[in-house]
């Protein structure tokens, strides 16, 4: 074992191994191994190895956290003593089917183009704040290219001004989500968006070198927001226009995500466009791993529902009418 490493238990040969090798293959796993320091903390103070007994102890100091939240951090464990099987073939192994249940997974809110133009309207209004002059220009901004982009918020807040390339109208996502960079081609309202922001900054002389942040914040001494602080400026915008979702509750700002995902398929197919064709292209965009991740923005929903059922009427009504008129035999 490294004389410098933080893990301490029986365990942590094998937690070292099998972070080097996730580090290896590309990953950052920097929540693995904070969960896996805990995990290795507590085993050290509770008999020094993984079992039964201290797996089920360590489970009780996740009790604060919701369901979903544990059934993910119990589950690293448990890809962890698979891990640790290679080399002992007889090492614990908690039961998956004994993990709390999956989470249910929450209704997205789809802006509408109304909700939006209310949002855009509300920031308009909002007074002056010295100790943000340009929180308007900001937030204006940040809603617009939420809503065209489908961008992730951790990818909008670390937005440079040298990300942009005003002659190709793109945006330079760096080393997202899955450690993947990727050009985004701008809308028009977009681009004109950004071009009016940074002529407003330019006038001020305002954080205008390539490496300031796309959405400069004053009060945090010209910093970048963080996306606890743009939610936390967008929220009250959306409870004082009375934007809500269908439980009541306010939108999130990742809904904004979903509504670009399906605003797009809407487009597609009200066009007659090769859907599934399309979907490649629209995975590469919002920046997915796969067309399987792309999927998970696209639940079946009433819009969705109802442009797929008039695209299978437009091209298969005739047979369905001629089949159920004849009373043909299946």
């Amino acid at each position: 074992m490294n004389a410098t490493s933080t893990f301490t238990s029986k365990i942590a040969p094998h937690i070292e191994r099998y972070l080097a090798l996730k580090q290896a293959l590309g990953r950052e796993y920097d929540g693995v191994r904070r969960l896996l320091v805990h995990l290795d903390q507590f085993v050290t103070k509770h008999g020094g190895d993984l079992t039964a007994e201290t797996f089920a102890g360590w489970c009780l100091t996740l009790q604060h956290l919701a369901s979903g939240t544990r059934r993910s951090r119990m589950r690293v464990v448990r890809n962890f003593c698979l891990y640790r099987r290679r080399y002992e073939a007889g090492s614990f192994l908690p039961d998956s089917r004994l993990f709390p249940p999956r989470h249910q997974v929450v209704r997205p809110h789809l802006f509408t183009n109304a909700e939006v133009a209310s949002l855009l309207a509300g920031i308009s209004a909002l007074p002056a704040a010295p100790t943000s002059p340009f929180r308007r220009e900001n937030l204006r901004l940040a809603i617009v290219l939420l809503y065209t982009t489908g961008l992730r918020l951790g990818e909008l807040v670390r937005l440079t001004l040298g990300d942009y390339h005003t002659r190709d109208r793109t945006l330079l996502i760096r080393d997202s989500k899955f450690h993947k960079s990727r050009l985004m081609p701008l809308s028009i309202d977009g681009t004109r968006e950004i071009d009016e922001y940074l002529a407003a900054r330019r006038s001020q002389q305002v954080a205008i070198l390539p490496e300031s942040p796309l959405l400069w914040h004053h009060t945090r001494r010209g910093s970048a927001y963080t996306g606890t602080g743009l939610t936390n400026a967008i929220r009250p915008l959306l409870r004082a226009l009375k934007i809500r979702t269908e439980t009541g509750r306010l939108p999130r700002v990742h809904d904004f995500r979903h509504t670009f995902a399906l605003e797009a398929l809407l487009r597609w197919y009200r066009s007659g466009a090769d859907v599934q064709a399309k979907l490649p292209l629209l995975a590469t965009y919002m920046g997915h791993v796969s067309i399987a991740s792309t999927e998970y923005y696209l639940k079946f929903v009433e819009p969705l529902g109802v442009s797929a059922s008039e695209r299978f009427a437009r091209h298969c009504g005739d047979l369905v009418t001629t089949q159920v008129s004849t009373g043909g035999e299946r």
